[in-house]
C-alpha cells in the first residue's frame, strides 16, 4: 500500500513546527503499540536532527512486558501508572500529540481527558476500525497488518517529502510491531506486509535477534503456566467449534505471572482442528481481561462489542468484564455465543 502523498504532506506540516512532542499508546501495550511508538520517535528525532531542539517523549498507560524491552527506546517509556505527574506535565506542555496503535482515546485510560482537553495539535495513526474523531489529523486505513506496518508507509512518504533518512532503530522497532501484531505472519496479513518485510530486511536489521528476543525470551514458568493452561484452564464446546482458556489470579500468583506472559495463549486453541473462536479470560485488578480470535467467519469484532465492552477488528478483538466473578466467564463465554451464532442483535 502507499499513504496518500497529500496526508503525508499535512503530517509533515503539523510535525514541523513542534517543539515538544508527546507520541501515546494504549492501555496494556503489546509489540505493535511499543513498536509503533519507539518507531516513531526514532523517526522524530532523525527529522530534528541538527536543529533546533524538539522534545519528543513516548508514554503508554501502564507496563511494558518485559519481552519488548530490547527495542531501543522502550526504557524510556512514560509510563502513567508509575509516575502519574510526569506524564501528566508532558501532555500538557505538549504541542503535538501523536496517538498510535489505538482507535478511542479511552484505551489511553487516565491519559483520555487529557488529550481531549489540550490545546496541542493531534495525530491519530491507527489500523482498527471506526477511529474516534478526535485529532486533527487521522490516518487510518484497516487493510493493513498492524499500526507499524501503517506508521512505516507514513514515514517512507514523510522521509521522501523532508529528505529525512529512516533510522535503523525505526525499522527495527517497526518490524517488531509488524511482526508481533500478525503472530509472527500468521494473522492479518496483507501483500503491503511482506512488501514491508522485505524492504526493511533489505535494510540490515538483525532480525534473527528480533525473533529470538520476541518468540524464545520466556521464562520457566511461562512455559509451565501454558502447558498447565491446555490441561486444565481449558473447555472446548465442539458444537459451537469454540474454546475457552481462564486464567485466575490464583493461577498467575502460582507461576509468578508477569505482564505479558499470557500473549499468544488466546490463539492455541485455534491449533485444533475445527475450532474457528477462541478466547482468553484474564483476571485482573478489577476486572476481567477478554481476548478473543477467529480464524473463521464469525467477526469476534462485533461478539466483543455486543457482550464483552470492547471490540478490534473482524479476527482479533478485545475487552473487559466488571461485576463478574471469574469462575462464571466461561458460562457466560458459552451463553453469549450462542445468543450470537443464533442471531442476536442489540
Amino acid at each position: 500500500m502507499t499513504v496518500d502523498s497529500k496526508i503525508a504532506g499535512e503530517f509533515c506540516g503539523m510535525l514541523l513546527p513542534a517543539k515538544k512532542i508527546a507520541i501515546v499508546g494504549h492501555h496494556n501495550p503489546d509489540g505493535d503499540c511499543i513498536g509503533s511508538l519507539t518507531g516513531m520517535k526514532a523517526w522524530l528525532d532523525s527529522l530534528f536532527g541538527g536543529k533546533e531542539p524538539v522534545k519528543v517523549s513516548t508514554l503508554v498507560p501502564n507496563h511494558i512486558p518485559y519481552y519488548l524491552m530490547f527495542m531501543d527506546g522502550a526504557d524510556s517509556v512514560v509510563l502513567y501508572s508509575d509516575n502519574p505527574d510526569k506524564a501528566t506535565s508532558i501532555l500538557e506542555e505538549a504541542d503535538t500529540i501523536i496517538c498510535m496503535d489505538l482507535n478511542d482515546l479511552a484505551r489511553t485510560e487516565e491519559m483520555a481527558d487529557i488529550i481531549r482537553k489540550s490545546a496541542a495539535r493531534k495525530i491519530l495513526i491507527d489500523h482498527h476500525p471506526f477511529p474516534e474523531k478526535f485529532a486533527d489529523l487521522t490516518v487510518s486505513e484497516t487493510e493493513v497488518s498492524s499500526a507499524s506496518e501503517l506508521a512505516w508507509w507514513l514515514i517512507c512518504e514523510a522521509s521522501l517529502k523532508t529528505g529525512t533518512e529512516i533510522p535503523v532503530e525505526c525499522k527495527a522497532s517497526l518490524y517488531t510491531g509488524m511482526m508481533t501484531d500478525t503472530n509472527n505472519f500468521c494473522n492479518s496479513v496483507f501483500p503491503s506486509t511482506f512488501l514491508m518485510a522485505s524492504q526493511i530486511a533489505e535494510a540490515g536489521i538483525d532480525r534473527e535477534k528480533i525473533q529470538m528476543e520476541i518468540m524464545n525470551s520466556f521464562s520457566e514458568e511461562r512455559m509451565r503456566l501454558m502447558g498447565l493452561m491446555l490441561k486444565d484452564k481449558m473447555t472446548v464446546y465442539p458444537d459451537l467449534k469454540a474454546a475457552v482458556l481462564v486464567l485466575d489470579q490464583e493461577t498467575k500468583d502460582k507461576y509468578n505471572y508477569r505482564d505479558g506472559d499470557s500473549e499468544g495463549f488466546v490463539n492455541l486453541p485455534l491449533k485444533i482442528r475445527d475450532i474457528e473462536i477462541s478466547a482468553l479470560f484474564t483476571q485482573g485488578n478489577g476486572y476481567i481481561k477478554v481476548s478473543l480470535r477467529s480464524k473463521g467467519a464469525v467477526s469476534v469484532n462485533r461478539l466483543c462489542r455486543l457482550f464483552f465492552n470492547g471490540g478490534g477488528h473482524e479476527r482479533a478483538a478485545g475487552g473487559r468484564l466488571y461485576d463478574k466473578p471469574i469462575e462464571e466467564v466461561a458460562d457466560y463465554f458459552e451463553k453469549s455465543l450462542r445468543l450470537f451464532l443464533g442471531g442476536f442483535s442489540a
